[in-house]
């Protein structure tokens, strides 16, 4: 006889596994193992990100058109990306075209890499009629400052012969003039959200130079290269705009990307989490569930600083609603977790006959881990 589920539905709302599953697909086998143990239950799959890789998926997933667009990779080779559109509203992803994953053969370019591929999403989005753009900024190939962003909607960045600077954060050091060019008349009427989680300065000890330079493959003789670099886009975005953000939380955001968003796009910020809950209508979601269940890759310290799990539970236990979590590997004592909000924790490296079946099985496990925590939270005593 199939077991009995109490009242109201669930919510699984996971970011992605980074690796090894997309957070549709971890949503769909959470839900899958939850319905094997009770098949008449109300599942609704609502697939989360942070602002970095995986928000233009959770926005497909909540019922966005996705609009392809081919743009400049980080070293200027083209991509295949898109943009997710509703009505008015469009969700731009730096991953999708100047991410680390989008470096040909992986091999990172610290001096050369750039943020134009960016810039020709924003213009596609405003050429589709949107009137809000969020821009998700994280795992980012570039420490260019958002030059190249900028560059690709129509602004000039001049050497002192009055030649266009090359991309790269390089080439920085040479810029001796900008010319907003017809960026404000592009923009007029336009609303950029950026979806953050870092609180990062664009210069000094932790700047987006020293503190992410290294991710890209920047090290020595190169960190001061693209500190110089972006300390001079600094001082002419200053001259230019007669303000000074280049030490607001976030410029140094996505290799100083948060930086042109603020001083030249007049962008706002807000966490990234917090954003795409708004943009995913999770509060409308949560109403009357019975639970949440949430999880990422990895549940540690910096899950508890902003990332996307810490951001569901937070917003579920406002609603009132008990949230579990399910990560590929668990490293927060129960103490911490439970401290958080989570009532109960999974790890599929727990549920895992061999080493490694968390990574190559980890399809797999979320459905166990589906079953188990129907089990234990979902099914009447």
């Amino acid at each position: 006889m199939p077991a009995t589920p109490a009242q109201g539905h669930v919510v699984v709302a996971p970011d992605k596994f980074k690796g090894t599953l997309e957070g549709a697909e971890v949503a769909a086998r959470l839900a899958a193992g939850i319905r094997r143990v009770l098949p008449d239950l109300d599942v609704r799959e609502l697939p989360v990100a942070d602002g970095g890789e995986g928000t233009l998926a959770a926005a497909l997933a909540a019922g966005f058109t996705r609009v392809p667009a081919k743009v400049a990779g980080p070293t200027g080779l083209p991509v295949d990306a898109a943009i997710a559109l509703k009505g008015d509203l469009a969700v731009v992803e730096l991953a999708q075209a100047s991410g680390l994953a989008r470096l040909p053969g992986g091999r990172t370019a610290p001096l050369a890499a750039g943020s134009f591929g960016v810039g020709q999403l924003i213009a596609r989005a405003i050429g589709l009629g949107a009137k809000r753009i969020v821009l998700g900024l994280g795992g980012s190939a570039c420490t260019d400052g958002g030059a190249g962003m900028v560059q690709a909607l129509g602004v000039s960045l001049l050497d002192s012969d009055g030649v266009e600077l090359p991309p790269g954060g390089a080439a920085l050091r040479r810029l001796h003039r900008l010319d907003p060019g017809s960026l404000a008349d592009q923009l007029a009427g336009v609303e950029v959200v950026v979806a953050c989680d870092v609180d990062n300065p664009l210069l000094g000890q932790r700047g987006a130079t020293a503190v992410y330079g290294p991710q890209k493959g920047a090290d020595g003789e190169d960190l001061v290269v693209l500190e110089a670099g972006l300390t001079r886009w600094a001082e002419v975005v200053r001259e230019t705009t007669g303000r000074d953000v280049s030490q607001a939380p976030g410029a140094g955001a996505a290799g100083g990307v948060g930086f042109a968003a603020l001083a030249l796009l007049g962008a706002t910020m807000r966490p990234g989490i917090e954003l795409l809950l708004d943009l995913l209508g999770f509060d409308e979601a949560v109403r009357g569930a019975r639970l949440v269940v949430t999880g990422e890759g990895c549940l540690d310290e910096q899950t508890l600083h902003g990332k996307a799990p810490a951001g569901v539970a937070a917003a579920a236990t406002g609603a009132g609603v008990p949230v579990a979590a399910v990560a590929g590997r668990l490293e927060l004592a129960e103490s911490e977790w439970r401290g958080f909000g989570f009532v109960a924790a999974y790890a599929l490296t727990d549920l895992a006959e061999e080493p490694g079946d968390s990574l190559t099985k980890a399809a797999e496990l979320a459905e166990v881990a589906g079953e188990q925590l129907a089990r234990d939270l979902l099914v009447q005593p």
